[in-house]
């Protein structure tokens, strides 16, 4: 039998690698796919899935308005901030007005984050792309490489440590949202590549599923697998981060995580934020194995 490789790309940060822990660690059986794991920012993942790059794929929502003619979603793996998510944060209080003009450092223009910031503000604002790992020590400092940085757009374990560093925040963002629209934000989703053909994309689709449902019945192990990602997260705080955003929507996107991803692209869209009018697809829900 021949074997197909699937290389597949996530953030190295504890929530992906929980989901992503059974696939990494060969605790499932394959069949004909051998995965691949290449770990990298999501911003980084972001452009390689706009290349078509990689067979699956974690990539933001946010993103994923300019890749739905190359993957699909598939209908698990989803990131959702259900009344929390990216925060801004700065040293001083900040009014929507001043955030426009302040010089923000944002972890990548194709993240949902800065989707979501672009919505609360209602306009463009003015940034600085910095590396997410070094964006709260960006604005403690004040500038990035020469750049003014008065506020950070903060994503993963940051949203937990921020105020370790004496930052305050400005704007919750999934707060915001869900106040707003009374929905979860849709952050981060996984896809796979539609000539990949149908056969294989419910098979990479069913594997994922079972990934996620292999670390969710087997917690202590994966949380021990996912700690090693947490950079400065101790054990209880990596619990609570994977608890976040490995969640009830991360098996199936179910009803309403869908209508959230709708909402927060379509909104993109009305605004002006995004290009084009949004086509969200998802692979079929995997029949009961």
């Amino acid at each position: 039998m021949s074997v197909q490789l699937i290389r597949v790309g996530h953030s190295p940060d504890p929530d992906d690698a929980f989901m992503f822990y059974a696939l990494a660690q060969e605790k499932l059986d394959t069949g004909p796919l051998r995965f691949e794991h290449l770990l990298e920012d999501i911003e980084s993942l972001n452009r390689r899935a706009r290349r078509g790059e990689l067979e699956l794929s974690a990539v933001s929502i946010h993103a994923y308005a300019y890749l739905q003619d190359k993957y699909v979603l598939c209908s698990c793996g989803a990131s959702m901030g259900d009344g929390y998510g990216p925060v801004v944060v700065a040293n001083e209080e900040f009014t929507p007005q001043q955030l426009r003009d302040c010089g923000v450092a944002v972890p990548g223009e194709w993240t949902s984050a800065f989707l979501a910031l672009e919505l609360f503000l209602q306009s463009r604002f003015e940034y600085t792309v910095v590396p997410f790992d070094r964006i709260l020590d960006a604005v403690r400092q004040g500038h990035w490489k020469n750049r003014p940085v008065q506020a950070g757009l903060v994503i993963h374990e940051g949203q937990l440590t921020y105020a370790q560093q004496g930052l305050r925040c400005v704007v919750d963002l999934g707060r915001w949202w869900k106040e707003q629209t009374g929905l979860p934000l849709p952050l981060g989703g996984n896809v796979v590549r539609r000539d990949l053909g149908p056969q294989t994309i419910a098979l990479v689709n069913r594997l994922l599923y079972q990934s996620i449902r292999y670390g969710l019945q087997h917690r202590q192990e994966a949380l021990a697998y996912a700690k090693q990602f947490g950079r400065g997260l101790g054990d209880p705080q990596t619990d609570q981060f994977v608890g976040m955003y490995v969640n009830r929507w991360t098996l199936d996107w179910g009803p309403e995580g869908r209508r959230a991803v709708e909402e927060f692209l379509q909104q993109g869209y009305a605004q002006g934020f995004l290009p084009h009018k949004p086509q969200v697809e998802f692979v079929p829900f995997p029949e009961p194995s």
